[in-house]
């Protein structure tokens, strides 16, 4: 049986009446085609789920990106106009979560917003506005085009000689899309920047000392993640490792039968 991936959602007005939670169809590809894993999205809403039923439940934890931005009073700063439009129960939900998960050493994987919580959660702080920097370029989704547009691959990753993404990518420098507007300025403690972009924005990170996968990229994987050369071997690594929690949980009771 497949390993079972949670996939955070988004809240969502259907013509700005109907309220959804939901996520990008190329998330659920990206995790069955690409990672061998079932996806299934759960609410980013504190009301109707738990933390502990969310780690029983699942074997890894897909954190998508999402228009809304992590608060700034969860990492101390307090909210300004630059800072965009929030999502509290998406925060209350994924930050505890990704503490929990990390610590356990269940797979978690960050992809834009889901970057930015996994830095939240362990302590960093972030820019508001990318673009607004000195010598920083614009990482925001161009306004117009395609998805095809939208998506293309827009500049290089440069990541640490030795480091756990040049090993998995089996290279130091790779070519990504870039759709996000705010980024990391004070990493936490235990939060390792292993990528950037040529202008220094972080745009890779991992937990240290986590005891299992702890991934987080700037950049979106999931889009034609069954072709591309970056998001490939992330999936599968991903993959992998929520294979390995589900084999390793089961096993007591594989003994016990």
């Amino acid at each position: 049986m497949r390993p079972i991936v949670g996939i955070i959602s988004n809240h969502y007005l259907i013509n700005d009446q109907y309220p959804a939670h939901a996520n990008g169809s190329m998330n659920t590809d990206a995790v069955s085609k690409v990672a061998g894993a079932m996806p299934l999205t759960f609410p980013g809403d504190p009301s109707v789920v738990g933390i502990d039923e969310l780690l029983e439940t699942f074997d890894g934890f897909l954190l998508t990106g999402g228009r809304p931005n992590v608060h700034p009073e969860e990492y101390g700063e307090a909210e300004t106009e630059a800072h965009g439009t929030f999502d509290r129960n998406r925060d209350r939900v994924a930050l505890p979560l990704i503490r929990a998960a990390v610590e356990r050493g269940q797979p978690v994987l960050g992809i834009c917003r889901g970057f930015q919580e996994i830095a939240v959660a362990f302590g960093s702080t972030l820019h508001p506005e990318i673009r607004d920097l000195p010598g920083r370029t614009n990482h925001r989704m161009p306004p117009d085009g395609t998805l095809e547009e939208k998506f293309a691959l827009r500049h290089d990753v440069h990541f640490t000689p030795g480091g756990p993404f040049a090993r998995l990518m089996r290279s130091e420098t790779v070519l990504t899309n870039t759709l996000h507007g705010q980024g990391i300025k004070q990493p936490g403690p235990r939060v390792r920047i292993d990528g950037w972009a040529p202008d220094e924005t972080p745009e890779a990170i991992f937990i240290d000392g986590a005891p299992g996968f702890a991934l987080a990229v700037q950049w979106h994987p999931e889009w034609n993640a069954d072709d591309d050369p970056v998001s490939r071997p992330l999936f599968e690594a991903f993959g992998d490792a929520c294979r390995a929690w589900r084999a390793e949980r089961s096993t007591p009771l594989q003994r016990a039968g």
